[in-house]
């Protein structure tokens, strides 16, 4: 777990504002021409304005945010452990080196580099979600994205590591909300969204959008119940949800959860064809696959489960099983 994880203190909410420390936002513009603006080493240049994750009406767990990274939670690694310096700014996620680190939600990466964020130490990314909400990954072995890179919910944004002042490797990640500096427990901020952080089915309530509710469409689909896979869940969709729960005697109230995951999804392998192998597609590509969604379980997507099942450190067969689909919806 991370030895120093402080919270964010007044001078560093200012610098964030201003850039680089040293650096004014007017000395910023002067050094863009001359690659400032991209340089890696942590600072934060001028972003593009941010990617706002649309919300659905009604729901925090609108599946908007996803689970950043698999593991699990370390003794003394939670939020508002005592550090040092201060309370423990964030919830560490133990895994082994290498293993793939996700951005949270949807926005334009900030800040890139060592010791980005004061009292953190070693490789780090801060992303902008828009409207005053930050997340910020640490101790990172590699990074996959660029400074001012726009990235999606579920997009591979760097590896875990152990670089900075750690005891092991892992992702020390933080939510920060009403700007900058505004640190909140990540752990009951994701499970508000519906996402389990660190590992587990999500929750997506009727009104959700985006990639995973295209997969539940197509998923659906197989299940006998015909949906366009537009990734809305309107009221066609959430019948459709209600209906399938009845049928398993679930409690029909919409909501795709813990309990209803399970009964939806396909174990799936090489050979298998038709929209539930889209649902898969989809969602692998969510996750930085780049897949032709085209409905057949081929070599190609074989290779990418196992790929995603490597990164994930699951057990690496190809076979699209409970385990990987939790990874995957999550």
């Amino acid at each position: 777990m991370c030895e120093q994880c402080g919270p964010v203190d007044g001078a560093e909410r200012a610098a964030a504002d201003l850039g680089p420390v040293g650096l004014s936002r007017r000395g910023l513009l002067l050094g863009a021409g001359a690659g400032l603006g991209l340089a890696l080493t942590g600072a934060s240049g001028l972003a593009s304005p941010a990617v706002a994750a649309p919300s659905a009406a009604g729901s925090l767990k609108n599946g908007q945010w996803c689970n950043p990274a698999r593991g699990h939670f370390p003794k003394g690694g939670h939020y508002g452990a005592p550090r040092g310096g201060g309370p423990h700014a964030g919830q560490d996620v133990t895994n082994s080196v290498g293993t793939a680190i996700y951005a949270a939600a949807a926005g334009t990466v900030i800040r890139r580099g060592s010791g980005v964020l004061g009292g953190r130490s070693g490789n780090g990314l801060v992303i902008s979600h828009g409207g005053g909400r930050y997340t910020y990954y640490g101790h990172l072995h590699r990074f996959r994205v660029g400074l001012n890179a726009r990235v999606g919910a579920g997009q591979r944004i760097a590896d875990m590591g152990a670089t900075g002042n750690v005891t092991g490797p892992h992702l020390h990640f933080e939510v920060h909300s009403g700007g900058l500096g505004g640190i909140t427990n990540p752990v009951s901020y994701l499970a508000a969204r519906g996402v389990d952080l660190g590992g587990g089915w999500p929750t997506l309530d009727p009104g959700a959008g985006g990639a995973t509710v295209k997969a539940l469409q197509y998923v659906l689909t197989r299940r006998g119940h015909e949906l366009v896979a537009d990734g809305d869940s309107g009221a066609v969709s959430v019948r459709a949800v209600k209906a399938f729960q009845s049928a398993r005697e679930l409690v029909a109230d919409g909501q795709v959860g813990p309990k209803t995951w399970p009964h939806l999804v396909y174990t799936l392998r090489q050979g298998h064809s038709g929209s539930h192998v889209r649902g898969l597609q989809t969602v692998l590509n969510k996750h930085s696959a780049g897949l032709a969604v085209d409905g057949g379980f081929g070599s190609v997507t074989r290779t990418a489960v196992r790929a995603f099942q490597d990164a994930n450190r699951l057990v690496v067969d190809g076979e699209a099983g409970p385990k990987t689909w939790t990874a995957l919806v999550g």
